[in-house]
């Protein structure tokens, strides 16, 4: 049986509490996660639960307090570099150009540069910026930045795709394009994804499983349920499938609860 793209076996993190100094906070308690070679998985959870810490322990840009991390049954040590990164604020260098940008990260892994140039040229076309490459960050719109940044992990042809809510900053129509532009590049090279995001319909129309972690702290998944509607989806059309308006209800049953205590958690830092 081939191994899993990603396993996070009993992860637990901690941290030093920034509001009472000499305590620890646990972040993550608990948590296993896997996501099978190909497969796209979404995680949900409330506001401050611990999603994005997941991400960067996958990453290898945290380590976990205990537990283990494999890649493709191999423990991780140091950078995932089986892993692209595409982060929810933008990574683009503001003094490079889109088609620099996308070049950067194929130089440094070693790609001549007029190597690196065609190939960020023609990922720049598959994500819709032909005509784009000498433009820089602030002369793109948010929908062009996201659609660099895509480009340039993608560039990298990474064997996993980590996503930290990168469309939130969007627009409800750019963000459903940008939806479905990921859901057909994931199709054409089936790679295994770990999508976050607080999204529940977002997490559902893009989802073969969606896992759901409860409200911090030592958040842990409470919830996984296979997302069986047909594919290819359009992210907006499913949305009308009675199977979404079922999955969507039985997925609401166990976050909702976990949705008020993460609230009132904010709320109780913020007095």
């Amino acid at each position: 049986m081939a191994a899993d793209a990603l396993e996070l076996v009993d992860l637990t993190v901690t941290f030093r509490s920034k509001d009472a100094p000499g305590q620890r906070y646990t972040a993550v308690g608990g948590t296993t996660l896997r996501v099978a070679a190909g497969e796209f998985v979404s995680v949900v959870g409330p506001t401050g639960c611990g999603k994005s810490t997941l991400l960067n322990v996958a990453a290898g840009l945290l380590q976990p307090s205990s537990g283990q991390v494999r890649v493709f049954g191999e423990p991780l040590a140091g950078t995932n570099r089986r892993a692209g990164y595409m982060f929810q604020s933008d990574a683009l260098m503001p003094w490079r150009s889109a088609l620099a940008n996308v070049m950067a990260g194929l130089q440094y892994r070693g790609a001549g540069d007029a190597d690196a140039a065609d190939q960020a040229r023609a990922w720049l076309a598959r994500v819709g910026l032909s005509g784009f490459e000498d433009r820089y960050p602030h002369q793109l719109s948010g929908g062009m930045r996201k659609r660099t940044a895509l480009a340039q992990v993608l560039a990298l042809d990474p064997d996993i795709i980590l996503m930290d809510e990168p469309f939130s900053a969007l627009d409800i129509q750019t963000r459903q394009l940008m939806e479905n532009e990921v859901l057909a590049l994931w199709a054409a090279k089936r790679k295994a994804v770990l999508f976050i995001t607080h999204d529940l319909d977002e997490s559902i129309a893009m989802s073969d499983r969606v896992v759901v972690l409860s409200a911090g702290p030592a958040t842990h998944p409470i919830g996984e349920f296979t997302i069986d509607l047909p594919r290819p989806r359009d992210v907006a059309e499913v949305r009308m499938h009675p199977r979404f308006v079922d999955l969507h209800a039985r997925i609401w049953a166990v976050l909702r609860d976990e949705v008020l205590k993460g609230y009132a958690q904010q709320l109780q830092k913020a007095a």
